[in-house]
């Protein structure tokens, strides 16, 4: 296991933490569900991954289970509430930050396990 993945955990777990904040917080004042649903198991399921990830068996299982398509879902479900007036830009650009950086973080794991299984 990679040093920077519990950073990565911690990072990711924060996150998700704030994904559910916010996502409770449109429910219930907006009364918007169908995206805010996506956006919660996409932006909570990254933290879940890379938690699974720790008991991988192998390095391409654990590579798989990094899959970083989450982060790329949960972006876009972001993008999409804040270009709908759902969320303000200074709650979308923190959290698109966040999910950015997890998405980095992600790909360099992914990239230095590759490296180290050659």
């Amino acid at each position: 296991m990679i040093v920077s993945e519990s950073i990565l955990r911690n990072k990711s777990k924060e996150f998700a933490k704030q994904i559910v904040y916010m996502c409770r917080d449109i429910k219930a004042n907006a009364r918007e569900s169908v995206l805010t649903n996506q956006l919660l198991r996409s932006g909570t399921s990254i933290g879940a991954n890379i938690h699974e990830a720790q008991y991988a068996q192998g390095n391409k299982d654990f590579i798989s289970k990094l899959a970083q398509k989450e982060c790329f879902e949960t972006e876009y479900w972001l993008e999409l509430l804040f270009e709908t007036g759902y969320i303000s830009e200074t709650v979308y650009k923190p959290l698109q930050n966040q999910c950015g950086t997890i998405r980095r973080m992600l790909i360099s794991s992914i990239n230095t396990v590759k490296k180290n299984d050659k």
